[in-house]
């Protein structure tokens, strides 16, 4: 089967971590912006360094204690260059441009049929813009990439877990008061140790009160599987982000699993001594039968694409075709469209499966414990 060609739904993945690098370096030429080295090379050399490895010893997958061979000598954490790329951003036509790339890209290089991209609270020259005029910059993006691309898109409203409560209830409360219709929910994202979820109860509930949908970096950071179940039960997060260290309490993988709780997953991340951990994660918690679904995260760069990554479950960990398109069907299922557009395009997946397999009418679901 030609992954390439198979239709595929992003549901995780950052707008920022997605600009290209040719893109931040006519941007930052334009506002003067002092680097170290070229774009170009800042993001080749992205590295983050892991947090202190001490919170890592005797976790059922052993996570990697040292540097890897692949790392370079000169390392960029992804924080950093988020930084950099933010302050160059001056515009409401820089914002659709860098959200039409987006799709553009997930359209060429991984037949994304539906992307869902995460988006931060304003920075301090965003503000002067003001958070509608942001909003349907974005949104704008979006609607060029859907007449261009026959794509669909939506927008999440990312909560920076390094802030206080106070500063995410006030965050949540600006996208309550100023709904707009591709802003089809929530997420809790930054490192996981900088803020525990139960910090962000109120803000989460203002947007389960308002119909927004919710999810949240879990169990990636922190090697607990109990963040995960604050996500689920007192946040009210449809779906996790991340989530590979579930596998740290079987009470847990037994409920997700029932429960068939969607996790997006990535093999590839910015820690790239931790990339192998990952996909022994990822391979981990396909063989317990959890719903993992594929997703970019930040594929301008790290870099990588979906397709890429749909690549590195079938070589790598020996996934099989079935469950490949059983995964591309399930992102459908757990993406954040009215149920209109969804059911379209459900039906158009199984239509493009099909012909990708050529099988006329062929519909393939997998869940519970699933050979890989």
């Amino acid at each position: 089967m030609n992954l390439d060609l198979m239709p595929k739904v992003d549901l995780h993945c950052h707008l920022i971590g997605t600009v290209r690098a040719s893109t931040f370096a006519e941007l930052a030429r334009r506002e003067g912006l002092d680097l170290p080295d070229t774009p170009e090379r800042i993001y080749a050399d992205v590295n983050s360094l892991p947090p202190d490895p001490a919170l890592y010893l005797n976790t059922r997958i052993p996570v990697p204690q040292g540097r890897s061979a692949d790392e370079p000598e000169v390392s960029y954490s992804l924080f950093q260059v988020s930084s950099w790329v933010l302050q160059v951003l001056r515009d409401a036509d820089d914002l659709t441009r860098i959200t039409y790339e987006a799709f553009e890209d997930a359209h060429r290089t991984s037949a994304t049929r539906h992307l869902e991209v995460s988006f931060d609270a304003l920075t301090e020259h965003q503000e002067k813009l003001g958070y509608a005029t942001v909003i349907e910059a974005y949104a704008e993006g979006i609607r060029m990439a859907e007449r261009d691309f026959g794509m669909s898109g939506r927008l999440i409203a990312a909560i920076d877990r390094s802030k206080s409560g106070e500063e995410a209830l006030s965050w949540v409360r600006t996208v309550v008061d100023n709904p707009h219709d591709y802003v089809a929910g929530i997420g809790l994202d930054n490192l996981e140790t900088a803020g525990p979820p139960e910090r962000f109860e109120a803000a989460f509930r203002l947007a389960g009160e308002a119909g927004l949908r919710r999810t949240a970096h879990s169990s990636e950071h922190a090697p607990v599987a109990a963040n995960t179940i604050t996500c689920l039960d007192m946040l009210g997060c449809d779906r996790i982000d991340h989530g590979y260290f579930v596998l740290e309490d079987d009470e847990v993988v037994a409920r997700v699993r029932d429960e068939q709780i969607p996790f997006t997953v990535i093999s590839t991340t910015s820690r790239r001594s931790w990339r192998p951990w990952r996909r022994a994660s990822i391979a981990a918690m396909l063989e317990a039968g959890l719903n993992v679904i594929p997703a970019s995260d930040d594929p301008g760069m790290f870099p990588t694409s979906l397709a890429n990554e749909y690549r590195i479950l079938s070589d790598q960990l020996a996934v099989r075709n079935e469950r490949l398109r059983a995964m591309a069907l399930a992102g459908v299922e757990a993406c954040w469209l009215p149920e209109p557009e969804k059911d379209a395009l459900r039906k158009r997946f199984e239509s493009e499966l099909a012909s990708v397999v050529g099988v006329a009418g062929a519909t393939v679901y997998v869940t519970g414990r699933t050979a890989r």
